[in-house]
């Protein structure tokens, strides 16, 4: 079953927005890391059920232009027109081969599998893959992490709350299509939390105990 991974917030500033959001909901967050190849870095919040917020920022701009990850691209338009906040989320897979068979059949265009890597703050590699179906809206992405997931190495990192509700605008027909999951009453039930399409809203969650 497909798992949240983690939700992307765009931000100029991505320290100073995610202690804003820890004062507010009470929260420990950290240092990420850099990705040098797409000119962008990143704060993050870890959670119980297994997943994380990523504060997504840029330090390169001539680098973050040149790439062509989706990803950077969503970002940059973002950020041109100053629209920080949550704008992408990533679903997690332990069988990405299953899906891009599954697109391949069903004739969806997609990018990837593109290759991700950062350093952690210890030194330690970060390695995952990533892919983009690409449909006319910005549907949310397939990861799959290679020796380790994304987690803190100090597990008193990790907060006491979950990742509860994500609300998403986009179409449930398609989001059906593409990732060949059951949906109920507007509800996609993940691995590790819930996700419920709303109409005439951005990307939305809710974190809770």
């Amino acid at each position: 079953m497909l798992a949240l991974d983690h939700i992307i917030v765009a931000a100029k500033e991505p320290k100073t927005a995610a202690l804003a959001f820890a004062s507010k909901n009470h929260i420990k967050t950290i240092e990420g890391g850099k990705h040098e190849k797409w000119g962008t870095y990143n704060h993050l919040a870890y959670f119980a059920n297994n997943c994380y917020i990523e504060w997504l920022g840029i330090f390169n701009l001539r680098l973050a232009k040149q790439s062509e990850n989706p990803l950077i691209q969503q970002l940059i338009l973002a950020l041109d027109n100053s629209e920080e906040g949550p704008i992408q989320f990533a679903l997690r897979t332990e069988n990405m081969t299953s899906f891009i068979k599954h697109f391949d059949t069903a004739m969806t265009p997609y990018i990837g599998p593109i290759d991700g890597h950062r350093k952690k703050p210890n030194g330690m590699d970060l390695t995952w893959q990533m892919l983009f179906p690409q449909p006319k809206k910005y549907f949310p992405f397939l990861i799959q992490w290679g020796n380790s997931m994304n987690v803190p190495d100090d597990k008193q990192l990790i907060n006491k709350q979950n990742i509860t509700n994500i609300a998403t605008t986009l179409p449930v027909n398609e989001f059906k299509a593409l990732y060949q999951h059951r949906i109920q009453a507007n509800h996609f039930q993940l691995a590790n939390t819930n996700l419920q399409f709303e109409e005439e809203k951005k990307l939305m969650f809710s974190i809770s105990e």
